[in-house]
C-alpha cells in the first residue's frame, strides 16, 4: 500500500513539474526554430485567424540564426540587459547597507517607540506601488530624478521587505552571545560585523535572492518614472517586441531567464534556509 502511495505521489509531482515546466520548454523550442517554422506554427496568431495555433517541443529544423542575431546584431538589446543588471544590482548593494543595519537596531536595540516604527514598516510594506506612485513621482520630481535610473533605485534602497525578512533572523540571536561579546569588551561594530552578519547570512542571502528576482523583472516602476528607451529594463523591452520576430522574441526571453535562474540556483540552500528558518522560530 505504501509503494501506491509513493509511486502516486511520484507520478503527480511529476505532472505537476511537467506543467509548470511547459513554458520553459515551449521558449527553448521556439529559440531554435527556423523562421519558416515558426510562420506555420504562429500563423493563425499573426493572421489572426479563428484557429488554434499548432507547436512543438522537437523542432523539425533546429537552427541558432536567432541567437546569432540577437547576439551579435542587436546592441540594443545589450544596453537593456545591462539596464537590468544595473537596476537589480545597484538596488540590492544599497538594501545591504541600509537594510540589514536597520534590521540590526530593531532586533537588538531596545529604543522607545521601536514596535511602533517597526510596525509602520510592516504597514508600508503592505502597500500596493499603485499607492504610493503618486507621491513617489511627486518627490521625485522634485528630486530632479525622474528618467533617470535613480528613481527606480533609491525608492528600491528604502523598501522595507528586506528589513521584515533579516530582521527575523537577528531576533532569534542567542542574547547571552551578544552580552558575553560586550563583557569582552567587543564594541557594537564588532558585535555586528563578527556575530550578527554570519549568524544571520541565511536571512540576509535569501533577502537578496527574492530582491534581485523582484528587480531584475520591475515593470510598474519602470514604466512610471522613465520616458527615454535606452533607460529601459528588460521588463518593458521584452514587450515591444512584435509578433513579426517570434524568433528574436523567444531568444531574448531565454536571456532574460538565465539570470534569474544562475541566481536561484545559486542562492536555493540560502533561501530555503532562510525560509524555514522563519516558519520555524514564528
Amino acid at each position: 500500500m505504501k509503494k501506491i502511495k509513493k509511486t502516486l505521489m511520484r507520478i503527480a509531482l511529476l505532472v505537476t513539474g511537467g506543467i509548470f515546466c511547459a513554458p520553459i520548454l515551449f521558449l527553448l523550442s521556439g529559440s531554435v526554430m527556423s523562421r519558416y517554422e515558426l510562420t506555420q506554427c504562429l500563423l493563425p496568431l499573426v493572421a489572426d485567424k479563428d484557429e488554434l495555433i499548432t507547436w512543438t517541443f522537437f523542432p523539425r529544423y533546429p537552427t541558432f540564426e536567432h541567437y546569432f542575431r540577437i547576439l551579435f546584431q542587436t546592441p540594443q538589446f545589450f544596453a537593456v540587459f545591462w539596464n537590468s543588471m544595473k537596476i537589480a544590482c545597484l538596488t540590492l548593494a544599497g538594501q545591504f547597507f541600509i537594510a540589514v543595519p536597520a534590521a540590526w537596531s530593531f532586533a537588538v536595540y531596545p529604543f522607545r517607540g521601536r514596535k511602533f516604527l517597526f510596525t509602520l514598516y510592516i504597514v508600508l510594506m503592505l502597500m500596493p506601488f499603485q499607492v504610493t506612485m503618486l507621491s513617489s513621482y511627486l518627490v521625485l520630481n522634485d528630486l530632479k530624478l525622474l528618467n533617470t535610473h535613480s528613481a527606480i533605485i533609491l525608492p528600491a534602497v528604502f523598501s522595507a521587505f528586506p528589513v521584515f525578512l533579516i530582521y527575523r533572523d537577528f531576533c532569534n540571536l542567542p542574547k547571552g552571545l551578544i552580552e558575553a561579546a560586550r563583557i569582552d569588551g567587543a564594541g557594537e561594530w564588532m558585535i555586528f560585523w563578527r556575530i550578527g552578519l554570519p549568524l544571520a547570512s541565511g536571512g540576509i542571502l535569501s533577502a537578496g535572492v527574492l530582491g534581485f528576482l523582484e528587480y531584475w523583472s520591475l515593470i510598474e516602476q519602470p514604466m512610471a518614472f522613465l520616458e527615454d528607451q535606452t533607460l529601459w529594463p528588460l521588463s518593458l523591452y521584452l514587450p515591444e517586441i512584435g509578433t513579426g520576430q517570434a524568433g528574436y522574441s523567444f531568444v531574448a526571453a531565454v536571456i532574460t531567464l538565465i539570470p534569474a535562474v544562475f541566481v536561484f540556483l545559486a542562492g536555493r540552500e540560502y533561501l530555503e534556509q532562510g525560509i524555514t528558518a522563519s516558519a520555524v522560530k514564528g
